[in-house]
């Protein structure tokens, strides 16, 4: 809970702040080598010759300086020893005015210097660094979001700890395979981490000018000044140099003597003096201010310190730098530690490229709240007209699904319902409860079976409440919708379990319950018919299922040679061009697989027939043996001797589609699949893995399209993931994992089963790549031919006992994935074992134990 409050304060100051602190991050960019600009822009102003007799001293520097502009006093001069740089000084600005004219000056000549272009535009930028060119109103925004990327920065931080915090790679590095998503969120997270030490520096520091309360702070935790600003810049405040002066002071000037003060300076400085500025008090009887940099010092704002007589440059006190204690070193050097110049040259670049990527932060943390904004607009959308009208007339349309199949047809039957004007309100069964039924007069049930005549597993708490119950529903009239396949005995099973039970609470039907076997469209328009008969509707279009796609075998690799069991291939598909293929984590592929030209053959000799005589499919010409490419061959031929080829053809089922899980996410550019071979009785390959593991050539199209599998998505909201499978059934969880480090969340915990680590630990680069990085916090995993004792998944689990409750206990979901027969039933098992019969089901009915099996 604490952490999705950080994270919801992270993003909603990010996307509120952000782009005035990528604002601040550009102009502090600028401002932070703005004298190089200037001087590249203009050399013949801020470049002058070097001499070999030196500066001239202070005294005959001023002479010639109002000599040249008689009348004029000078406020504040600063000058460098050793090199090109032009001096630049301040006159005294015009009583009642804060700021005087500035120039700037040849140091070895005392000649005036033309005005620098530019020198406006840098002050503009320092006003919007500093105060959004707003005054005061503005400078409470920027330190208002000063503060926030302080907040920033420690969520941030907080929020991609990763569990192994001493990996440099889990902190530092960018995934550059990563897509969509899943980059953004990367690039966000590992170059804050870059950032981070310099944002808290600009953070700290920057409050310095922000508040005074903080300033105030810092002065009475570091130093024993009185807290106010340090000044060693001009009046006015040069960019980059702070001052807030006020209002020069109607009263008669100090007299000053240069000369002394230069003797004075140089007295201080000696052989190792290389630059100073001097500011002068506006009236009499106050000191002057100079302030001397040392070739040795630490960084240019290292200043020495002399407050001096102005009339007679008698030394009034003197501060040096390196004799100050740490806390009014660190106060003294503020803003070259804002700037990053207190570690030197190196320093101000690494700060200047921190401060131009402050836009990034922005761009990416946008594109990830839109992502999330959409997905929650997706949610919404899907739910829209749940529960819109409550009454005791309104048509209750309750599902149970494995796969979100049956959820999408209850929706298309509410629909329907509300074409016709009727109040619906749709729900799972597994919120409904014996007051809801006993207070409705009207139900649909739209309802799937799972494996052998089980109920859904977000159904099996309503069936464990209520179908063992005696309820008073005479007043109820329904219809049921049954899903199943009929190559289970139980056909249906739990669909025509519920039917049995609401006609033994006195509920009268509608009209016959529908089965339906594997989607069959005929069965379904049935259904509509049925509807549109009842609620005096129209009958509606059934919604175009997904065209099958003519899909590119990319790549397939082999991932498990030399395993003793059999051949497990990672395969990556290609859109065509002009796809509108999209799919979520969970989602799951229909693959038309073809036999092989050999089986074809082999089964037309059986037969007698000729391969080459031409058939029609579907209003398409082509030869036999092409058709049956695409038809079930059964072993048993008696009834098919004789056949003319069309008759053949017309005579055998096509192949069923095959089902595979989704291994990746839209955003790695390729569709993904692991699938494993299988054969058969008689040694010869699966129709469906043998075709796309052995007999489809690279760069050769299949037929595929994407179903959705609601039940098997991640939830609407990060939590964390515990992801239980074995075999191919990592495909699934693969993609999970990946959407779940793409939304942001670390709390991932695999646990993953096969035969033998050093063949069968599928992915495991890429797995122990994301443990290293600290997005899988967990990985436990189970090779059972890997030690005398077979050791299973299952084991794992119990093993983990506490941990899993620690889980469970903060609110993590289960995803399993993978056999039924074997894994599936030992981990169910277990899970009752450790949390009890009555916790596993409340995970079943809330939805955070969902299991896709085969």
């Amino acid at each position: 809970m604490l952490k999705k409050v950080w994270f919801q304060l992270h993003w909603l100051f990010g996307i509120s702040a952000g782009l005035v602190l990528a604002l601040m991050g550009v102009t502090g960019a600028t401002l932070s080598f703005q004298d190089e600009l200037l001087r590249a822009f203009n050399p013949s102003s801020l470049t002058v010759a070097r001499q070999a007799t030196g500066v001239l001293p202070l005294d005959e520097l001023v002479r010639r300086v109002e000599a040249a502009e008689p009348g004029r006093r000078i406020a504040f001069i600063e000058a460098r020893l050793d090199d090109d740089s032009a001096a630049h000084l301040f006159y005294t600005p015009p009583p009642g005015q804060r700021r005087g004219e500035s120039r700037y000056v040849d140091p070895y000549t005392g000649s005036l210097l033309p005005a620098p272009r530019g020198e406006g535009f840098l002050l503009f930028v320092m006003q919007l660094h500093r105060f959004l060119a707003m005054g005061d109103a503005g400078r409470q925004v920027t330190g208002a979001c000063t503060l926030i990327l302080l907040y920033l920065c420690l969520s941030g931080l907080y929020l991609r700890w990763p569990r192994k915090a001493l990996n440099w790679r889990a902190w530092l590095t960018v995934d550059w395979r990563k897509k969509g998503r899943a980059f953004n969120w990367d690039l966000h997270a590992v170059a804050g981490t870059w950032c981070l030490a310099f944002y808290l520096l600009a953070t700290l520091t920057g409050l310095f000018w922000s508040y005074d309360w903080y300033r105030g702070a810092l002065f009475h935790l570091l130093g024993d000044a009185a807290a106010g600003e340090q000044r060693h810049g001009p009046p006015g405040g040069k960019p980059g140099k702070p001052g807030r002066p006020g209002e020069t002071p109607d009263a008669p000037p100090p007299p000053v003597d240069y000369a002394a003060i230069w003797n004075s300076l140089r007295n201080a400085g000696g052989a190792h003096l290389v630059g100073y500025n001097l500011r002068l008090p506006p009236v009499a009887g106050q000191p002057a201010n100079l302030a001397y940099l040392l070739d040795d010092a630490a960084h240019e704002r290292a200043f020495n310190t002399l407050s001096l007589d102005p009339a007679s440059g008698k030394v009034l006190a003197e501060k040096h730098f390196r004799h100050q204690p740490l806390g009014q070193r660190l106060l003294d050097s503020v803003y070259a530690l804002h700037v990053g110049s207190y570690f030197g040259l190196p320093g101000r670049i690494l700060m200047c490229l921190a401060s131009l990527s402050m836009p990034l932060f922005f761009v990416t943390g946008w594109l990830l709240y839109l992502d999330r904004r959409r997905k929650q607009r997706g949610v919404a959308a899907a739910r829209s007209g749940l529960l819109s009208d409550g009454g005791n007339d309104a048509w209750l349309i309750g599902y149970a699904s494995q796969s979100g199949f049956a959820e999408q047809l209850a929706w298309q039957s509410a629909g329907q319902l509300q074409a016709a004007g009727h109040a619906v309100r749709v729900e799972p069964l597994a919120r409904l409860d014996r007051a809801s039924l006993e207070q409705t007069r009207k139900a649909l049930f739209v309802v799937s079976t799972f494996g052998d005549g089980e109920a859904p597993d977000s159904a099996r708490g309503f069936e464990r409440r209520l179908l063992g119950q005696a309820l008073g529903l005479a007043h109820l009239r329904f219809a049921l919708l049954a899903l199943g396949d009929r190559q289970y005995s139980a056909f249906c099973g739990f669909g025509r379990r519920l039917r049995d039970w609401l006609q033994g609470q006195g509920a009268e039907p509608l009209f016959d319950g529908v089965d339906v076997d594997n989607g069959d469209a005929a069965a379904l328009h049935d259904w509509r018919q049925r509807l549109a008969h009842l609620s005096g509707g129209g009958v509606p279009q059934a919604p175009a299922a997904a065209a099958y796609e003519g899909w590119r075998l990319a790549a397939r690799t082999h991932l498990n040679p030399g395993s003793q069991g059999l051949p497990t291939y990672l395969l990556r598909l290609q859109a065509p061009a002009g796809s509108q293929a999209d799919w979520r984590a969970g989602d799951l592929v229909e693959i038309l697989a073809c036999h092989p030209r050999e089986r074809v053959e082999r089964f037309l000799a059986r037969l007698g027939q000729d391969g080459t005589a031409p058939v029609s499919l579907d209003g398409s010409r082509m030869t036999l043996g092409e058709a049956l490419g695409g038809r079930e061959l059964p072993g048993s031929l008696e009834h098919l001797v004789g056949l003319h080829p069309q008759a053949l053809l017309d005579a055998l089922a096509p192949l069923a589609a095959r089902q595979y899980s989704i291994a990746s996410l839209p955003s790695d550019g390729t569709l993904e699949l692991i699938v494993r071979q299988e054969r058969r009785a008689d040694g010869q390959l699966g129709v469906a893995s043998g075709w796309l593991t052995a007999y489809l050539a690279l760069d050769g199209s299949l037929a595929l399209r994407v179903r959705r599998n609601a039940g098997f998505h991640l939830p609407a909201l990060p939590q964390p993931l515990i992801l239980i499978g074995n075999g191919t059934g990592l495909a699934a969880l693969r993609a999970l994992l990946r959407a779940s480090i793409g939304a942001g969340c670390q709390r991932n915990w695999l646990l993953f089963g096969e035969r033998n680590r050093a063949h069968d630990f599928y992915c495991a680069e890429e797995l122990q790549a994301a443990l290293a990085a600290g997005d899988l916090q967990c990985l436990d995993l189970a090779f059972s031919r890997d030690q005398a004792e077979r050791r299973y998944v299952q084991d794992l689990l119990r093993e983990r006992a506490a941990q899993l409750r620690e889980w469970l206990a903060q609110g993590a979901v289960l995803y399993v994935c993978g056999s039924l027969q074997g894994m599936a039933e030992g981990v169910d098992r277990v899970l009752r074992e450790v949390l009890g019969e009555a916790a596993v089901e409340a995970l079943l009915d809330s939805g955070r134990y969902r299991r896709d099996l085969y």
